[in-house]
């Protein structure tokens, strides 16, 4: 899959070479995410004064994603200066660059990252998070703190490149997706047809344990 733009193709890739290689914020699968961020950004014909920076950190992660080699679960790949990096870490190089800077409670949007979707999809389930974020506050009697995209900056190039095959399978988040292992915690949750938690229907318990998985108190 692969398009073509100013003469120089756009990154492509058979879609059925990729396997799971870890959970979603796990070492493994950051690493390889922002790999192919990378590898997407160099194959892509951007402007040569463009800087844009992406980023993920995912909050509350279960202790065996991380360690004290590794202690962020998190990834980054960006361009300036007409340079692409990235890797599985945040840094403050990225950061300070205007893009698309996420920090989330991991079991907020674990599970829904491994369906694959195209620009409909990415609708349904930002609806169905909002849902879920409600039905969170409206049992909880306040708006709890899952997290925030900071003042999100989309060029053109940027969703151009990223987008490259999406509605066919492919593109930056299919291609996560489909790095993605499944996470034990949510076997036995009730989730959408999107894999977004469906907090209306769990039970008492169930509510007790995806709260406590969130890291959000009651009080």
């Amino acid at each position: 899959m692969g398009a073509f733009e100013g003469g120089k193709a756009l990154f492509s890739i058979d879609m059925s070479t990729i396997e799971q290689v870890g959970e979603f914020g796990s070492r493994a699968w950051c690493e390889a995410c922002a790999d192919f961020g990378v590898a997407i950004l160099r194959a892509s014909d951007l402007p040569n004064d463009l800087s844009w920076g992406f980023s993920e950190i995912y909050t509350a992660p279960p202790a065996r994603l991380v360690s004290d080699d590794w202690p962020v679960s998190g990834y980054h790949f960006m361009i300036h200066e007409g340079l692409v990096s990235g890797g599985g870490s945040v840094t403050d190089a990225c950061l300070a660059l205007p893009g698309f800077h996420v920090r989330m409670r991991w079991a907020y949007i674990c599970n829904q990252s491994s369906t694959k979707y195209g620009f409909e999809g990415q609708q349904q389930r930002s609806s169905e998070e909002h849902m879920l974020k409600e039905e969170i506050a409206n049992y909880l009697g306040f708006e709890p703190n899952l997290g925030a995209i900071d003042n999100p900056v989309w060029p053109k190039p940027i969703i151009a490149a990223l987008s490259v095959g999406v509605e066919e399978g492919a593109g930056l988040h299919n291609i996560a997706a489909s790095l993605q292992m499944p996470s034990p915690e949510f076997s036995s949750l009730p989730v959408t047809e999107m894999g977004v938690p469906e907090f209306s229907l769990m039970s008492e318990t169930q509510k007790e344990f995806f709260l406590a998985l969130c890291d959000i108190s009651k009080k």
